[in-house]
């Protein structure tokens, strides 16, 4: 670990390699697990502002399953995330015709419809924060269903923390990342 302004940042996003490979996932991150996306406070008020113009983009279950729990949920600690589909796919969840889970939001920030492209969480996987009162931890969740991201990304040399550039931009600031990839280079 090490720290970073007011972050605490894992050795791990420098040491492991990753790159999506949805070919072989399929975008499990999406539909496995037991909770929704994280989101920050001030994205469930854009949730709830761009929800009519991703509605158009969503399957009729993940639109059942925000009728029924709203676009987004609380859990048991005051934290917000998306709705699932009968505990299971994030609500925004679309497939394509392969059956690889996409992001119905991304899909239409893709298409032009929104400007917001989809929860900073989403953007940031598999890199994890999580706020205290005075740092942000910012970690890599390792999970056996990214194995063949972790397999590609070794092969790319490509590193976590390159692979959420732009996440990691949006999330803390284009000076953070500068400072990251300095430290990065001296590991």
């Amino acid at each position: 670990m090490f720290q970073l302004g007011k972050t605490i940042v894992s050795e791990e996003i420098i040491g492991n390699d990753f790159v999506c490979n949805l070919s072989a996932c399929k975008g499990a991150c999406c539909v496995k697990g037991d909770a929704g996306a994280p989101l920050e406070v001030a994205e469930t008020q854009i949730l709830k502002d761009i929800f009519p113009m991703v509605k158009p983009f969503l399957r009729k279950e993940g639109l059942k399953a925000i009728a029924e729990q709203g676009v987004f949920t609380t859990n048991d600690f005051g934290e917000h995330e998306t709705p699932l589909i009968n505990g299971e796919d994030c609500a925004y969840v679309i497939y394509d015709r392969k059956g690889t889970a996409l992001c119905g939001i991304e899909e239409a920030y893709n298409q032009g419809a929104i400007t917001w492209k989809k929860p900073v969480s989403c953007h940031l996987y598999p890199i994890r924060v999580k706020d205290y009162t005075e740092f942000s931890a910012v970690n890599y969740e390792k999970w056996h269903i990214c194995d063949p991201a972790c397999a590609l990304g070794e092969e790319l040399q490509v590193p976590v923390y390159k692979f959420v550039k732009q996440a990691l931009i949006r999330k803390f600031g284009e000076d953070w990342y500068n400072e990251l990839e300095v430290l990065a280079s001296k590991t």
